[in-house]
């Protein structure tokens, strides 16, 4: 009696359109059309004699044994990708593609300073970025749509391998007019809870302010939310409160052309940890310490 197993295309489409909830963006992300993708969904059904979605004109369900295929098929086409990773780590170190996600907070400050150094450091490495917050940049990693991600810590990324990358001091912004400590660092009591900007939930930087205060009033005090660190100082400097920036954002020059200064947040826990983290027993864990030296500061690669 012959076995019929799916190929590795049909479960690429599979997942897609579980992750996606729709025929038309599964088949975009698989660079397909959607009569493609839908039709190798329909083989797949019918080779296996059992229905996988349920389709409406306005919904795609997917049925309980869909589901759970759907979840197997994930974790067999992460295999493929780890398998494909174990034979590219056996050649040239940091050769080939290489998915990386970056959180907001980061991305904008720091890659424009680092990607150099890697092109020339590592001309065959073939770098794809994506950039998404804290929480959505770990499920990608997780489910194998991105290879490493580039975090601040602490935060709770999973079962993971993490290498320190450096600490970045955590600054307070406020205007100019509003300048509340002269020249010195500004301490958690001189913030106002009734102006305090922060970003929306799902960025990491907002829990390590507010564990930084130690203020919990501050967080059901914030008058509003950003979308990114740009939005919040441009809100700082229309005078509609203060907020938390890193010192990176600071460095790269984000209080440019406003009308808004930083001063250091005199708290015990006002830093964020920087560092690179990807899945244990990754096969290409060689690559990623390399990664991580390119990455880091030069003062801190004896660190």
């Amino acid at each position: 009696m012959s076995t019929y197993h799916p190929t590795l295309k049909q479960l690429q489409y599979l997942v897609a359109l579980s992750d996606h909830g729709h025929f038309g963006r599964a088949a975009e992300a698989c660079f397909v059309s959607q009569s493609t993708l839908s039709a190798g969904i329909r083989e797949l059904e019918t080779l296996i004699g059992v229905t996988l979605v349920e389709r409406t004109r306005r919904v795609v369900r997917f049925t309980r044994l869909g589901e759970a295929v759907s979840d197997k098929a994930r974790r067999v086409l992460r295999e493929v990708d780890e398998l494909t990773d174990m034979v590219r780590a056996s050649g040239k170190p940091l050769s080939g593609e290489l998915r990386m996600g970056v959180i907001p907070t980061i991305a904008p400050f720091l890659l424009p300073r680092v990607l150099p150094r890697l092109r020339r450091d590592w001309p065959e490495l073939k770098l794809f970025l994506r950039e998404e917050p804290s929480a959505a940049a770990c499920e990608s990693l997780q489910r194998g749509a991105v290879d490493c991600v580039l975090l601040a810590l602490p935060y709770a990324c999973g079962d993971v391998e993490t290498a320190r990358l450096f600490d970045d001091p955590l600054f307070v912004a406020f205007a100019r007019s509003d300048d509340p400590a002269g020249t010195g660092p500004v301490t958690p009591d001189a913030i106002d809870e009734g102006q305090f900007l922060m970003l929306e939930d799902g960025h990491c930087l907002k829990d390590h302010a507010l564990a930084a205060c130690n203020r919990p009033e501050l967080r059901a005090g914030a008058a509003m939310l950003g979308t990114s660190l740009h939005t919040l100082v441009q809100m700082v400097d229309n005078g509609l409160g203060s907020t938390v920036l890193p010192e990176m954002a600071v460095a790269a020059g984000i209080l440019e052309g406003t009308d808004v200064i930083a001063r250091p947040l005199d708290a015990g826990r006002a830093r964020r940890e920087i560092a690179l983290v990807w899945r244990k027993a990754s096969p290409r864990e060689r690559d990623f310490r390399l990664l991580v030296e390119s990455l880091r500061e030069p003062d801190e690669r004896t660190g």
